[in-house]
């Protein structure tokens, strides 16, 4: 079964984003609440339907569930758009895309807090998720907003679609 790597080194910054020291990942991820930046990619079609990944039952954080279509950490020592870029080509193949940057935030949960870097791209095909995911699929905004609140989706989508795309 795949996991995690819970030694994995992330960046620790302040709420501006400034690096202020570093930590695994399994101490970002086991409720210390060390603030760690990440990146999030919404991928719309033509049609405005959004595409969402299945997280894989194996992941630490939100198992099963539907997300953004791109969501990583920013490893230690990479810029913002080179984990951006990273993690569209690792989970979803894409590679000539053009990212809009909308917002930062913080993100607290009960086992992390995260500082949410988040684009949006709109693309011609389809993307192909990797074996990093459960799948993928478009979504139009009926059918999302149909599954807030039923547990189907991750509790960070959700209140980052519902603040963002109102």
């Amino acid at each position: 079964m795949t996991k995690d790597n819970a030694e994995e080194m992330f960046p620790i910054v302040d709420e501006a984003g400034n690096i202020i020291g570093a930590a695994t990942r399994g101490e970002c991820h086991s409720g210390s609440k060390v603030l760690h930046p990440v990146v999030h990619l919404h991928v719309f079609d033509r049609d405005g339907r959004l595409y969402l990944q299945k997280r894989p039952e194996w992941k630490d954080i939100q198992p099963g569930k539907w997300d953004t279509a791109v969501g990583g950490h920013i490893d230690l020592g990479e810029c913002t758009a080179d984990a951006l870029r990273r993690e569209a080509r690792e989970e979803l193949g894409l590679t000539d895309f053009v990212p809009e940057y909308m917002d930062s935030y913080v993100f607290e949960s009960e086992r992390e807090k995260e500082l949410v870097n988040v684009f949006k791209t709109t693309v011609e095909t389809v993307p192909t998720p990797s074996e990093e995911l459960d799948g993928g699929r478009f979504w139009s905004r009926e059918e999302i907003m149909e599954a807030i609140g039923q547990n189907v989706l991750t509790p960070n989508f959700e209140s980052e679609y519902r603040r963002l795309f109102p």
